[in-house]
């Protein structure tokens, strides 16, 4: 593996899986791998399961660990083209990079989509400039339209927890005060769509994502009919994808929010969220405190998630 940016730079899901599991069972079985290597964590957006669990995942493996905080302990950087800049920042990305992958064997980053330009965000312009002009084999920590390492983690959770071979999934959309990416939901639809799961996509009017990521899962705009006989519920906010509405918060209808209601539709279905969640807005205290939030055993496997990927990485080194 060259890169890591979605559930396609995987492979095959089963042979995935099954290297989680190993690591899982033997977290340090591997740490030769990353003798005198250093990994580069590279953060323009704030984080803690992920830079907790890639610095875990990677000391795992016996590797050296750099984290950087490009808004707090570095140059504001400049990320346009043709920009003059006479503003506050004053180093561009185009040279920080090149800098950056001299220093280290493996880069991870995290971008969030900015909501200036959709093009830009869609076409992951920081991600990609990073693949390109680094020099070295590049992870997405989280990038403006997908979080593969939360979503490889929330796949190794519903293996571990599912009750049927093929369990009812559902995404449901729940209400947030602030507009947030749609990176979260893509992967995780992405990845669904890639297991042979039944796949459900419940939120309101307005609230459609991008057509290739929603693939060949069943959009429900009656939440009460998705809710029905799931197994898993996996709630998370987003903001508007179509235009003119893009990274627009059109409502917070908190009829959406999870609550035992609901949660009484499913088939005794077990509660996720990527974390931080807002609660009393995304999920009540009682669903998520109850026996079936399973929110903190998928936070752990974001280890597991990154450290299966970093082990493929160095592989090929």
């Amino acid at each position: 593996m060259n890169h890591f940016t979605c559930v396609q730079d995987i492979g095959d899901l089963q042979s995935a899986l099954q290297k989680a599991k190993y690591i899982k069972e033997n977290p340090f079985a591997d740490q030769h791998l990353g003798k005198n290597k250093t990994l580069m964590l590279i953060f323009f957006n704030s984080s803690l399961r992920t830079r907790l669990s890639t610095q875990k995942a990677g000391m795992n493996l016996g590797m050296n660990v750099i984290v950087l905080d490009i808004n707090q302990g570095a140059w504001k950087l400049e990320t346009g083209r043709g920009v003059v800049m006479d503003g506050d920042k004053p180093e561009h990305i185009l040279e920080a990079i090149p800098v950056m992958g001299s220093y280290c064997d493996v880069i991870g980053v995290r971008s969030f989509a900015q909501f200036e330009n959709k093009a830009d965000d869609y076409n992951e312009v920081i991600l990609n400039q990073f693949i390109q002009y680094s020099g070295k084999p590049v992870f997405s920590m989280e990038a403006a339209t997908r979080h593969p390492l939360q979503s490889f983690a929330d796949l190794i959770t519903i293996e571990e927890y599912k009750k049927t071979a093929r369990p009812k999934v559902v995404l449901t959309w729940a209400p947030h005060p602030k507009a947030l990416p749609q990176a979260v939901p893509n992967s995780f639809a992405e990845w669904m769509n890639a297991t042979d799961y039944e796949f459900v996509i419940t939120h309101p009017e307005g609230y459609e994502l991008d057509k290739k990521f929603v693939g060949k899962a069943i959009v429900e705009y009656d939440k009460e009919k998705a809710y029905r006989n799931a197994d898993f519920i996996y709630a998370k906010n987003w903001s508007a994808y179509r235009d003119p509405n893009y990274g627009k918060v059109l409502n917070m209808d908190k009829s959406w929010t999870v609550d035992t209601r609901k949660m009484a539709l499913t088939d005794n279905a077990f509660f996720m969220h990527c974390l931080p969640v807002r609660r009393n807005m995304i999920v009540t205290d009682e669903v998520i405190e109850s026996p079936q939030s399973i929110v903190i055993p998928e936070a752990a496997n974001r280890v597991v998630s990154a450290q299966t990927v970093l082990k493929e990485i160095l592989l090929e080194l």
